[in-house]
């Protein structure tokens, strides 16, 4: 896994993986021609990228048993959805303001109880390969509207200087090897140094139970590869399950747009 990490690595800053994130862009739709410093690996299972490892492990027993205790949800109702990879910028450091990933920073505190209620059917997870401190959280807040003070520091659409001033915020430390589990709807933002390694599997996976709610937040990030034969063959039996299930939610869904703006 570690090898095929520095692989795509490899490939990406090299300009030899066009699906990337590039800095100075915070959210979808991901700015593929722009600078050429990456912070993150787009579509980790796409076959033309040639590490089947990763669809091997998205959609591992192990794996999905633990997703499926966190959702409360049977293997017959999970949903593939996103594999990225996070990865630090070589050039300049880079950070991501304070979001909810599918709640607009100017909803209000009705909007955010009435969106958080629906986002129950997914969980997402970062796996550090590197030891990784880069993420900040606000726990609970995946439960609750932000407070006045939480809503200042996340109203702007830059990144927070000192992230420790968000109110309730706590660092999260990964050794290599751990992994967080996390609602994506719970208040988080992230920094890059650019002198500090950082390889982090970057992955989602919803329940069918919540219908078309997180198509917007999944969709956004052009998913129309998977609809290939070429990448069904490369998956297992469960694997090629789920992505039923994706492409039923894709078909039923109409133009979803984009969550946030950059």
């Amino acid at each position: 896994m570690l090898l095929a990490a520095h692989r795509a690595t490899a490939r990406t800053r090299t300009g030899n993986w066009p699906h990337r994130r590039t800095v100075g862009c915070q959210f979808p739709p991901f700015d593929e021609d722009g600078s050429p410093d990456v912070w993150g690996v787009q579509h980790m299972m796409h076959p033309a990228l040639g590490e089947s490892v990763f669809a091997e492990w998205y959609t591992s027993e192990a794996l999905l048993q633990t997703v499926c205790e966190l959702m409360g949800c049977g293997k017959d109702e999970l949903q593939m959805e996103l594999f990225n990879m996070l990865i630090n910028p070589e050039r300049a450091d880079f950070a991501l303001r304070w979001h909810r990933d599918d709640i607009h920073e100017s909803a209000t505190a009705d909007e955010e109880r009435e969106a958080l209620a629906k986002w129950q059917y997914g969980v997402q997870w970062n796996a550090a390969l590197l030891g990784d401190t880069c993420l900040f959280v606000v726990p609970d807040s995946h439960t609750m509207p932000r407070t006045p003070e939480q809503r200042t520091h996340s109203s702007t659409l830059d990144p927070p200087k000192d992230p420790m001033d968000m109110p309730g915020a706590i660092r999260v430390t990964l050794k290599p090897g751990e992994t967080v589990f996390y609602n994506s709807n719970i208040l988080h933002c992230a920094t890059y140094t650019h002198t500090t390694p950082r390889l982090t599997l970057h992955a989602c996976i919803g329940c069918t139970r919540g219908g078309s709610t997180r198509a917007r937040n999944i969709l956004q990030h052009g998913l129309a590869w998977m609809e290939d034969e070429k990448f069904r063959d490369t998956l297992n039996d469960t694997g090629k399950e789920m992505l039923e299930r994706l492409v039923k939610m894709k078909n039923d869904t109409g133009d979803v747009g984009y969550s946030l703006q950059n």
